[in-house]
């Protein structure tokens, strides 16, 4: 029986768990996220049916804390999820498995799948951005996963807001109307009083969330200089926001920048993995450690 790797995409409504090696033989279940303690337990007891099991991979929400050094190295910090702040995730999964465990966001570990089997497999330098329950960013920099003080916040940037223009003062816990305040999934939801996917695409909620999506995407164009964007989360399960955020971030740009792939159509890209990005990254993750361990 041959070694298998385990990847947890630890979502805030949902965890995936999957074995395999990759998109071709991956064997996964999904279930709700509910308290800490009974979620790792359907987690464990999902794992322990593969006995070769070599090491396991994280993708989880955050804040977290992904640097190894760290003494809440593999901890949930600040998350405003009731019983998650500051839960041990490594330390659990550990105890229940036996095997190493790699541990990154979610948008890392979903910008790490596209790079290995996804949209991202021909650059070097790109950004994965999820817009959905909430808005997060990954960035992989010169072929590495880009880590510093902690991990990037790419959802909480604050943006211009026309208050006259949209006077909607944003859903976020911390700041009001950030990036992940102004258009996130539950932004729209409670601004127009009706979940994004049941609105049309004629609907002005869709001029305004490729307005407010591009002036994110610009902010990070001019700070990380990335060769693509990647834009995934059920959001943007409306394919008409692509053709709209691309128009919207070449007129916020306005000509500064003259390089011509950012008028490519394959600049700013759904995920080529689909919505199996984020548990195929947390795989990529296992079998990374693993490798730097042999």
């Amino acid at each position: 029986m041959s070694e298998l790797y385990g990847g947890i995409e630890a979502g805030g409504t949902k965890f995936v768990c999957a074995v395999g090696h990759g998109p071709h033989d991956l064997r996964e279940v999904r279930f709700p996220t509910t308290t800490p303690q009974e979620t790792i337990a359907r987690a464990v007891d999902f794992f322990r049916a593969f006995p070769t099991l070599r090491a396991v991979g994280i993708g989880s929400f955050g804040p977290l804390e992904p640097r190894l050094d760290a003494p809440t190295y593999g901890h949930i910090t600040t998350t405003p999820k009731p019983g998650w702040r500051g839960f041990d995730f490594v330390g659990a999964i550990r105890r229940g498995l036996g095997v190493p465990v790699a541990f990154d966001t979610d948008v890392n570990a979903a910008a790490w799948g596209e790079h290995r089997w996804g949209a991202a497999q021909d650059v070097r330098t790109f950004l994965y951005l999820t817009v959905g329950t909430g808005i997060g960013g990954g960035a992989v920099i010169a072929g590495s996963l880009h880590h510093g003080l902690g991990h990037p916040e790419m959802g909480h940037l604050l943006l211009p807001h026309d208050r006259q223009a949209d006077p909607f003062p944003g859903t976020c816990p911390y700041h009001g109307d950030c990036w992940e305040g102004l258009a996130s999934g539950p932004a729209i939801q409670s601004r127009w009083a009706a979940p994004a996917d049941t609105l049309p695409a004629d609907h002005p909620a869709w001029d305004l969330e490729a307005r407010y999506l591009a002036l994110g995407l610009v902010n990070l164009i001019l700070a990380y200089a990335p060769q693509r964007i990647i834009l995934g989360g059920g959001v943007m399960n409306q394919a008409h926001l692509y053709p709209r955020v691309r128009r919207e971030v070449q007129t916020l740009l306005h000509g500064y920048l003259a390089h011509a792939e950012l008028t490519a159509s394959d600049f700013i890209v759904p995920p080529g993995l689909g919505a199996q990005a984020g548990v195929l990254g947390a795989l990529a993750l296992a079998m990374e450690s693993d490798a730097g361990r042999s």
